[in-house]
């Protein structure tokens, strides 16, 4: 699938929640979210045929993510369904770690082939107040665990604030070195005042590149993260929102004053 812009848009982002088990500063505000209703969050078998629907248009890598991916039931489930899908190439996730240690080799199984978990530090205390609570010890379990399952390669994604020479951000790469992962250094983005810029160590964040459309836990189809522009699939269909999305593509990410990064899979 080409956009206006000669663009192979060939990745496929689900969200699959707007849940989340932890509250991280700069995603979640501290006394939480106005959740979706079930009603409005997509089945697993609207996922799966949607997925299909864009996999014969032409997408061939696919991440889920969330809100925390692990948090919806049946999500190994899901995960197969999806990998049953011919015309996969890449099949990932997304995820906070927490949940992982019991999931990785279940994930593997059903067909998962890596994942990104989010590390802005390595420092107890500094993770606990960022994430309001959360344990890192959690994370660096379920690390382990999805390397020993051969989730590979494990990526890490790491929030910096300006530079990637903050000391948190040096002191994750160390880990990354020491434990032989890749990491990704993404710069804190703002969807209100339009800030992103390009990840170091990726291509996200690169508009001339861009190859993505994501699909929010609620059926939207939006072709750019920094964009107001959706699409039901519940309400057009599969094959006409993809044809909506693909054709009203942005050139360049702007700003989106009404989508928030956790419900959009940001």
């Amino acid at each position: 699938m080409y956009d206006r812009y000669k663009r192979n848009i060939n990745y496929l982002r689900i969200s699959v929640t707007d849940r989340c088990n932890l509250r991280c500063t700069y995603c979640m505000p501290e006394e939480g979210i106005p959740l979706l209703q079930h009603s409005d969050i997509l089945t697993f078998d609207e996922i799966r045929d949607f997925t299909e629907t864009a996999v014969n248009a032409g997408v061939t890598k696919v991440r889920i993510t969330g809100g925390e991916p692990l948090v919806r039931k049946g999500i190994v489930t899901l995960v197969g369904m999806i990998a049953g899908i011919k015309g996969i190439e890449d099949l990932s996730m997304t995820t906070n770690g927490v949940l992982l240690t019991p999931y990785a080799e279940e994930l593997r199984l059903a067909g998962l082939h890596r994942v990104n978990i989010s590390l802005d530090t390595i420092d107890h205390e500094t993770f606990r107040k960022m994430t309001r609570g959360g344990n890192i010890n959690d994370v660096f379990e379920g690390i382990e665990a999805a390397k020993n399952a051969g989730l590979l390669p494990v990526k890490i994604n790491c929030v910096i604030k300006t530079s990637k020479d903050e000391a948190d951000a040096q002191a994750v790469r160390q880990f990354c070195l020491d434990n032989a992962i890749e990491i990704r250094y993404i710069r804190q983005m703002d969807l209100v005042s339009g800030h992103f810029s390009t990840v170091v160590g990726g291509t996200g964040g690169d508009c001339s590149l861009c190859n993505r459309l994501r699909l929010t836990a609620n059926g939207k189809l939006k072709p750019c993260l920094f964009n107001e522009i959706g699409f039901d699939i519940r309400e057009l269909g599969y094959e006409k929102a993809l044809e909506l999305a693909i054709a009203q593509k942005p050139e360049c990410g702007s700003k989106n004053e009404t989508g928030t990064f956790y419900n959009i899979g940001g």
